[in-house]
Protein backbone atom coordinates (compact mmCIF):
# COMPACT_ATOMS: atom_id res chain seq x y z
CA UNK A 1 0.00 0.00 0.00
CA UNK A 2 1.01 3.88 -0.83
CA UNK A 3 2.48 5.78 2.22
CA UNK A 4 0.45 9.03 3.06
CA UNK A 5 2.85 11.24 1.47
CA UNK A 6 2.71 9.27 -2.17
CA UNK A 7 -1.41 9.49 -2.30
CA UNK A 8 -1.01 12.95 -1.34
CA UNK A 9 1.67 13.78 -4.18
CA UNK A 10 0.17 11.36 -6.58
CA UNK A 11 -3.46 13.44 -5.92
CA UNK A 12 -1.37 17.04 -6.33
CA UNK A 13 -0.01 16.22 -9.54
CA UNK A 14 -3.26 16.71 -11.03
CA UNK A 15 -3.95 19.51 -8.34
CA UNK A 16 -1.36 22.06 -9.40
CA UNK A 17 -3.32 25.44 -11.06
CA UNK A 18 -4.36 27.60 -7.82
CA UNK A 19 -8.65 27.86 -9.47
CA UNK A 20 -8.85 24.00 -9.50
CA UNK A 21 -7.17 23.79 -5.97
CA UNK A 22 -9.59 26.48 -4.52
CA UNK A 23 -12.26 24.14 -6.40
CA UNK A 24 -11.21 21.65 -4.55
CA UNK A 25 -10.57 23.25 -1.21
CA UNK A 26 -14.44 23.72 -1.29
CA UNK A 27 -15.70 21.03 -3.55
CA UNK A 28 -14.44 18.01 -1.59
CA UNK A 29 -15.82 18.62 1.63
CA UNK A 30 -19.15 19.70 0.06
CA UNK A 31 -19.26 16.03 -1.84
CA UNK A 32 -18.21 14.09 1.60
CA UNK A 33 -21.06 15.94 3.15
CA UNK A 34 -23.51 15.32 0.04
CA UNK A 35 -22.91 11.75 0.15
CA UNK A 36 -23.26 11.59 3.64
CA UNK A 37 -26.62 13.42 3.73
CA UNK A 38 -27.91 11.14 0.69
CA UNK A 39 -26.99 8.31 2.92
CA UNK A 40 -28.14 9.43 5.75
CA UNK A 41 -31.81 9.98 3.98
CA UNK A 42 -32.07 6.40 3.88
CA UNK A 43 -30.34 4.93 6.94
CA UNK A 44 -28.01 6.10 9.69
CA UNK A 45 -26.69 3.03 10.02
CA UNK A 46 -25.28 2.64 6.62
CA UNK A 47 -23.51 6.21 6.99
CA UNK A 48 -21.72 4.74 10.38
CA UNK A 49 -20.88 1.97 8.42
CA UNK A 50 -19.19 3.19 5.57
CA UNK A 51 -17.43 5.63 8.20
CA UNK A 52 -16.51 3.25 10.20
CA UNK A 53 -14.69 1.71 7.28
CA UNK A 54 -13.21 4.49 5.87
CA UNK A 55 -11.94 5.27 8.92
CA UNK A 56 -9.35 1.45 8.39
CA UNK A 57 -7.93 3.20 5.64
CA UNK A 58 -6.97 6.52 6.97
CA UNK A 59 -5.53 4.74 9.89
CA UNK A 60 -3.40 2.78 8.03
CA UNK A 61 -2.09 6.14 6.58
CA UNK A 62 -2.66 8.45 9.53
CA UNK A 63 -3.61 9.14 12.87
CA UNK A 64 -3.65 12.76 13.48
CA UNK A 65 -5.60 13.21 9.83
CA UNK A 66 -7.61 10.21 11.45
CA UNK A 67 -8.93 11.78 14.23
CA UNK A 68 -8.99 15.45 11.72
CA UNK A 69 -11.68 12.98 10.05
CA UNK A 70 -13.56 11.75 12.89
CA UNK A 71 -14.52 15.44 13.85
CA UNK A 72 -15.35 16.09 9.86
CA UNK A 73 -17.57 13.47 10.34
CA UNK A 74 -19.29 13.98 13.29
CA UNK A 75 -19.81 17.92 12.27
CA UNK A 76 -21.45 16.64 8.81
CA UNK A 77 -23.47 13.90 11.16
CA UNK A 78 -24.96 16.94 13.25
CA UNK A 79 -25.19 18.75 10.19
CA UNK A 80 -26.95 16.28 8.32
CA UNK A 81 -28.89 15.32 11.73
CA UNK A 82 -30.39 18.72 11.97
CA UNK A 83 -31.53 19.49 8.29
CA UNK A 84 -34.80 16.99 8.56
CA UNK A 85 -36.31 16.16 5.77
CA UNK A 86 -34.45 18.80 3.00
CA UNK A 87 -31.53 16.87 3.90
CA UNK A 88 -32.06 14.71 0.83
CA UNK A 89 -32.67 17.10 -1.79
CA UNK A 90 -29.72 19.88 -0.71
CA UNK A 91 -27.17 16.45 -0.74
CA UNK A 92 -28.38 15.95 -4.35
CA UNK A 93 -28.00 19.79 -5.44
CA UNK A 94 -24.54 19.88 -3.69
CA UNK A 95 -23.61 16.55 -4.79
CA UNK A 96 -24.57 17.66 -8.72
CA UNK A 97 -23.03 21.48 -8.38
CA UNK A 98 -19.70 19.83 -6.61
CA UNK A 99 -19.16 17.32 -9.40
CA UNK A 100 -19.76 19.83 -11.99
CA UNK A 101 -17.27 22.76 -10.53
CA UNK A 102 -14.83 19.95 -9.94
CA UNK A 103 -14.63 18.69 -13.59
CA UNK A 104 -14.47 22.33 -14.56
CA UNK A 105 -11.78 22.40 -11.72
CA UNK A 106 -9.80 19.53 -14.12
CA UNK A 107 -10.80 21.52 -17.76
CA UNK A 108 -8.97 24.43 -16.11
CA UNK A 109 -6.02 22.32 -14.78
CA UNK A 110 -5.83 20.42 -18.36
CA UNK A 111 -5.43 16.74 -16.01
CA UNK A 112 -7.99 14.25 -15.52
CA UNK A 113 -9.57 13.70 -12.22
CA UNK A 114 -7.39 11.45 -9.78
CA UNK A 115 -9.33 8.82 -9.68
CA UNK A 116 -9.77 8.06 -13.01
CA UNK A 117 -6.52 6.28 -12.22
CA UNK A 118 -7.44 4.79 -8.70
CA UNK A 119 -10.50 4.78 -7.13
CA UNK A 120 -8.92 5.28 -3.94
CA UNK A 121 -8.36 8.83 -4.82
CA UNK A 122 -11.51 9.77 -3.61
CA UNK A 123 -10.81 8.79 -0.18
CA UNK A 124 -7.29 10.68 -0.73
CA UNK A 125 -9.24 13.66 -1.73
CA UNK A 126 -10.19 14.68 2.12
CA UNK A 127 -6.63 13.72 3.29
CA UNK A 128 -5.05 16.65 0.84
CA UNK A 129 -7.39 19.13 1.78
CA UNK A 130 -6.98 18.29 5.40
CA UNK A 131 -3.00 17.86 4.84
CA UNK A 132 -3.59 21.44 3.64
CA UNK A 133 -4.98 23.07 7.16
CA UNK A 134 -2.68 20.79 8.64
CA UNK A 135 0.35 22.51 7.53
CA UNK A 136 -1.01 26.20 7.44
CA UNK A 137 -1.41 25.69 11.03
CA UNK A 138 2.22 23.75 11.49
CA UNK A 139 0.83 20.79 12.67
CA UNK A 140 2.39 17.13 11.85
CA UNK A 141 0.42 14.50 10.38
Amino acid sequence: MRSLNEWLEAYAESHQNPTNKMIHWVCVPAIMFSIIGIIWSFSTTAVFVIMAITMIFYLMLSLPLSLAIIGVYAAMAFVADAMGESLLMVSIAIFVVSWILQFVGHKVEGKKPSFFEDIQFLLVGPLWCLSFLFGKWNLRF
